[in-house]
C-alpha cells in the first residue's frame, strides 16, 4: 500500500505533489479543533487557570465568556498580568464570584478587582509583572524555581504584602505573602521565585493550524507564548485556524506539543486607551492644560528629562511624564523605545486609521513601529531588562531616598501593584535609573526623604532625580549631590522642601529647558 501510494505521488509534478501531501497529512493527523463547551469541560472548581493578554489585548474573551456561562465552575485561582476592566476579560470572573484568588501584578483602575481585594472577597498574590513571566517560563521548561534580582530588599522579599484583608471592613490584613530565600551570585542579592505551573491555560492567537501550531500578532503575544508552554492542558483561541502547512515552520511561535485544543475565536477585539497622534504644540498644550503652576511643573520637568536620552540609547519609560520626554528630543538625537508587553522600536501614537487593538505600550495606549522594530513575548521582554539591555529607564516615584531607594507603587490604603518597575529598577548597574516628579506632594510634604516611608520598588537603583525645583545626582553610598536649580529658587528654599540633606554641586547651574 505505501510502495502504490509513493508511485502515485511520483507522477504528479511537484507543486501537485506538495499539495498533495498537506492534504493527506490534514486528513491523517487528528484535528485538535473543538467547540468552546467541549474546550471547557478541562477546567475544574479549584484549578489554577493561566490567561494570557494584557489589558484587553490578546485577552481569550470567548472562552471566558464560556466559563461565564458555566456557573458551576468556582474557586479559580488565576493567573494574569491584570484583571481586564469591568465587563472584559478576567474581570467578569470577578463579578460572578468564580475567581477566588489572583496571580497579578497590577489592579490599576479596575474598580471591581480593588474592591473585592480590599473588602476580603478576594485573595491576591501580587507579583512583578517580570516575576510572573519568570514562573511562567520556567514551569515551561520543565524548572521548578529561579532566582530574579527584581523584588530584592521589598516587601516581596520579607513577605509583608497583604494577599488577604479581613472582611470587617477594618481595613486589616490577615493574610501576607511568603518570604523568600536570598541567595548572593556575584556579589548581588537574588531571591528564589517558584514557577507557576497551571491546570488549564486559555491563550488567544492570530493564527492557529489544526495541529495546534500557534502563530501570534505583534503585541498580542505578551503573556500568552509563556501560558501555553505552562499548563497541563493549553486550549487556544485563535481568530483564525488553517490547516497544517499554511503556517510557515519559521513563523510557528509556539509549536503545536503544547496544545491540547483550538477554539475558534467568536468575540470582537477592543481598544482600551485609543491614543492618536499629537505634533509636539498639541503635547505642549496637553502639559499645559489646566493652566497655574502644575502645568508649569509638569513643562519644566518634561522638557528637562528630554535633555537626558544619548543618540542610540534603548529607553523604557513609565507611563505618565516620562512618555511625554521623547517628544521634545534634542536635534540629532535618536533612541530605541522599548515596551515591557514585547515590543522594542515603537514609533508615535497613531492616527485613527492606524489604530490597531495588537499593538499596544505598557500603557495600554495605541502606538505604532518604527522601521526595524520587532516584537516578543513578556517573558524575553524581561529577560533583556532584567539583563541590563535597556541604557535607561525613567519613572515616576511617590518617595525617593537619599541612598536611591524607590518607592513608586503604592501607599496606605491605596495599593495598586507594582507592575514592571521592581524588574525595572533591578540592574542597576546595566540600567541608569531617572525618577521624574514633583517636588512636593499636594499637601506641600517632600517627596525625596532620608528613608522612603511607602513601600519600595527597589533599593539603591535610582541615578538621578529630576524636579519642578531641581536636579540631582544620587550616590548609593555618599547621598544627594544638587546638580541643577530651577530659576528662582533658591538652595535655602530647596532645603525647607526637600526631607533629606544633600550636597551642592561646585559646578551648579540653574535648569535649562
Amino acid at each position: 500500500m505505501a510502495t502504490t501510494r509513493l508511485r502515485s505521488l511520483r507522477a504528479l509534478r511537484p507543486q501537485q505533489r506538495c499539495f498533495s501531501v498537506r492534504s493527506r497529512l490534514a486528513q491523517e493527523y487528528k484535528s485538535k479543533v473543538v467547540s468552546a463547551a467541549e474546550a471547557i469541560s478541562s477546567l475544574k472548581s479549584g484549578d489554577t487557570l493561566l490567561c494570557g493578554g494584557f489589558g484587553v489585548c490578546g485577552v481569550p474573551d470567548t472562552l471566558i465568556g464560556q466559563v461565564l456561562a458555566t456557573p458551576t465552575i468556582r474557586s479559580l485561582t488565576a493567573v494574569s498580568n491584570n484583571a481586564g476592566t469591568p465587563g472584559h476579560g478576567l474581570s467578569q470572573l470577578l463579578e460572578s464570584k468564580q475567581v477566588s484568588k489572583m496571580i497579578a501584578s497590577y489592579i490599576g483602575s479596575n474598580k471591581i478587582f480593588e474592591k473585592m481585594y480590599l473588602d476580603g472577597s478576594l485573595d491576591v498574590e501580587l507579583t512583578p509583572q517580570g516575576n510572573i513571566a519568570g514562573r511562567l517560563a520556567a514551569a515551561g521548561a520543565g524548572v521548578p524555581a529561579f532566582y530574579t534580582p527584581a523584588g530584592v530588599g521589598t516587601w516581596i522579599e520579607e513577605g509583608k504584602l497583604p494577599v488577604r484583608y479581613k472582611k470587617d471592613g477594618s481595613g486589616e490584613v490577615e493574610l501576607t505573602s511568603k518570604p523568600r530565600e536570598v541567595r548572593e551570585f556575584g556579589g548581588r542579592k537574588f531571591i528564589l521565585e517558584e514557577a507557576i505551573v497551571g491546570d488549564v491555560a486559555f491563550i488567544k492567537a492570530h493564527t492557529v493550524d489544526t495541529l495546534g501550531n500557534i502563530r501570534f500578532r505583534l503585541s498580542a503575544r505578551n503573556f500568552n507564548a509563556a501560558m501555553a508552554r505552562a499548563a497541563k492542558h493549553t486550549v487556544v483561541e485563535a481568530e483564525n485556524i488553517v490547516q497544517p502547512g499554511e503556517i510557515h515552520p519559521d513563523d510557528i511561535h509556539v509549536p503545536g506539543v503544547y496544545v491540547k485544543q483550538v477554539v475558534q475565536s467568536t468575540t470582537p477585539k477592543n481598544i482600551e486607551l485609543l491614543t492618536l497622534a499629537k505634533t509636539p504644540e498639541d503635547i505642549e498644550k496637553e502639559m499645559k492644560s489646566g493652566g497655574g503652576e502644575a502645568a508649569k511643573k509638569r513643562e519644566t520637568i518634561v522638557r528637562r528629562a528630554a535633555q537626558e536620552f544619548q543618540d542610540g540609547d534603548v529607553v523604557n519609560l513609565g507611563i505618565g511624564m516620562p512618555t511625554l520626554a521623547p517628544s521634545f528630543l534634542p536635534e540629532g538625537v535618536h533612541v530605541h523605545l522599548q515596551s515591557e508587553n514585547g515590543l522594542l522600536g515603537m514609533g508615535p501614537y497613531p492616527t485613527r486609521e492606524q489604530a490597531d487593538p495588537d499593538l499596544i505600550n505598557a500603557g495600554k495606549e495605541t502606538v505604532t513601529l518604527n522601521p526595524g522594530a520587532s516584537t516578543f513575548g513578556s517573558e524575553e521582554s524581561f529577560g533583556m531588562i532584567r539583563a541590563g539591555r535597556m541604557g535607561l529607564t525613567m519613572l515616576g516615584a511617590l518617595q525617593v531616598s537619599a541612598k536611591g531607594d524607590l518607592a513608586n507603587w503604592g501607599l496606605p490604603g491605596k495599593i495598586k501593584g507594582m507592575g514592571g518597575a521592581m524588574d525595572l529598577v533591578a540592574n542597576p548597574a546595566a540600567t541608569r535609573v531617572v525618577v521624574l516628579m514633583e517636588h512636593v506632594d499636594k499637601k506641600g510634604r517632600p517627596k525625596i526623604l532620608e528613608e522612603c516611608q511607602f513601600p519600595l520598588t527597589g533599593k539603591q537603583c535610582v541615578s538621578r532625580i529630576i524636579t519642578d525645583l531641581a536636579v540631582f545626582d544620587v550616590s548609593f553610598t555618599g547621598g544627594l549631590t544638587l546638580i541643577e536649580i530651577a530659576k528662582g529658587v533658591t538652595v535655602d528654599e530647596l532645603k525647607s522642601k526637600t526631607g533629606a540633606a544633600f550636597a551642592v554641586s561646585d559646578s551648579l547651574k540653574e535648569i535649562e529647558i
